[in-house]
């Protein structure tokens, strides 16, 4: 799923307009992305734990050579899956229901045009004679 049909899901799955879905889906990755940057870390409970996290200068071997080498210090994002996502994902727990149909809004009440009045047709005479001629062939 791409963000942009993420923002379609989720506007139909709260009943907005997708211009109204695709700000919130925005904002919230925005204030996520400002609050890790900033060192903090996002508990979304349920779903998952966004942090940044400083890893310190370490020794590591080389498995090719398995000469010793120095690994410098560094800052990575860490994206964990919390319990809930993991149930659901596994298919321990059920996944919620989502609406997949938007509920049919009614339009906005619009003063319908005067319809003009049908023009009037001759009588059908034809019809009515064949009508007669039948009903006098069976008597």
């Amino acid at each position: 799923m791409k963000k942009r049909e993420l923002i379609q899901a989720v506007a139909t799955h709260t009943d907005v307009d997708n211009k109204t879905a695709a700000k919130l889906v925005e904002g919230t990755i925005d204030v996520i992305l400002a609050n890790v940057a900033k060192g903090e870390i996002v508990n979304i409970s349920g779903f998952a734990k966004f942090a940044k996290i400083k890893r310190p200068a370490r020794m590591a071997r080389n498995p090719a050579t398995g000469e010793q080498i120095r690994v410098k210090a560094k800052t990575v994002a860490k994206i964990t899956a919390l319990k809930g996502f993991k149930d659901i994902a596994l298919g321990v727990a059920a996944a919620p229901k989502v609406n997949t149909v938007r509920k049919a809004v009614p339009a906005p009440a619009k003063k319908a045009p005067a319809k003009k009045a049908p023009a009037k047709k001759a009588p059908a005479k034809k019809v009515v004679k064949k009508v007669v001629k039948k009903a006098a062939k069976k008597k």
